[in-house]
């Protein structure tokens, strides 16, 4: 009688904070960013990947502010300033991953091209460089010793294979296809990039696109696509979040989604220094537990509801402290 009696209120008190907004989404330290859009194999593919990887590039650095040095570029192009999309050079900029992020940073991996899969084994599925290629088990071991938070996104065709042999705890992986058969070119890049462009893909209003809210939003544009061309869909997109290898589409049933919906490409708002030290140290432990919360929110799935509750409403009720002291002493400092 006594642990329900406890969890009830404790549930209640979690759901009256998050849906006053209190819960705020947690950001990474820093980010960094490796594109790659591989061989072309025609000057119209050419074109297209030259247009997604541009406009990828510009979200990332003119929209969301990434330092040029954070964004790494490989691609079947003639520009002197980008590399080629080779095997050794995918290796050189994933080694320099390695040594530049940390554990609290955010990685994003985008592969944008050709890709085939035999049977779909992970030895069989390759994304399509110049020169020799990489299969998915090779990136997968490229990107195993690279810290902090991973997003890999595979759009090119027959990726399937990539989200099992890239799945892994606390990593998010997107393919643009669901099958080693779905051979044919892919449209999902394109959507991709859009959402983090486009309001209607803001799902929850909260001004920020989640990696999960991205997905939704290019997979069924990716329906409206093929819907409006009069084709047969050759492609289908997955989403692995929880170390499974197994995914799900945007509108099926699964335990994916917790991390990717907490997981954002575009930096927080750093926490302001201003005069005031108190204020200044409150609004810092009010970042540090919303990071914690939202940690913990990811968790949800795979931890009973008697120890969520237990580590959750310690940190709810120290944040609605906090919130409480900011606001008054925000609320009673001299305005200029």
């Amino acid at each position: 009688m006594g642990p329900q009696m406890k969890s009830r209120p404790s549930r209640l008190l979690l759901a009256t904070l998050i849906a006053c907004g209190t819960a705020a989404p947690a950001f990474p330290a820093d980010r960094y960013a490796l594109i790659v859009t591989g061989a072309a194999g025609g000057p119209e593919f050419a074109r297209k990947y030259d247009e997604w990887r541009a406009a990828l590039t510009a979200v990332l650095r003119a929209r969301f502010g990434y330092p040029d040095d954070h964004v790494l570029v490989l691609a079947d192009t003639s520009l002197p300033s980008i590399g080629k999309p080779t095997r050794e050079n995918v290796r050189a900029a994933l080694g320099e991953l390695k040594t530049r992020a940390s554990k609290d940073d955010l990685v994003l991996i985008v592969l944008i091209g050709h890709g085939n899969a035999s049977d779909g084994a992970d030895e069989d599925a390759k994304f399509n460089l110049i020169g020799p290629d990489l299969s998915a088990r090779e990136w997968a071991d490229l990107v195993k010793p690279i810290p902090g938070h991973l997003v890999f996104v595979n759009g090119a065709s027959g990726s399937a294979p990539f989200l099992q042999a890239l799945s892994a705890r606390g990593r998010v992986v997107i393919t643009a296809t669901d099958t080693a058969a779905q051979q044919y070119e892919t449209v999902f890049p394109e959507f991709f990039i859009r959402a983090f462009t486009t309001p209607e893909a803001d799902a929850d209003k909260d001004g920020v696109v989640s990696m999960w809210e991205a997905f939704a939003y290019a997979s069924a544009s990716v329906r409206t696509w093929y819907e409006q061309q009069g084709r047969l869909q050759t492609e289908r997109p997955l989403l692995d979040d929880d170390g499974d290898g197994v995914g799900r589409e945007a509108l099926s049933p699964g335990s994916d989604g917790a991390l990717a919906s907490i997981t954002r490409l575009e930096p927080g708002r750093p926490v302001v220094v201003s005069g005031d030290a108190q204020l200044t140290a409150l609004l810092q432990r009010r970042a540090g537990l919303q990071a914690q919360i939202e940690q913990l929110r990811a968790r949800r799935a795979e931890m009973p509801a008697d120890r969520y509750d237990a580590q959750m409403e310690p940190l709810l009720l120290e944040l609605a402290g906090i919130d409480a002291e900011v606001r008054s002493r925000q609320s009673s400092s001299p305005r200029h």
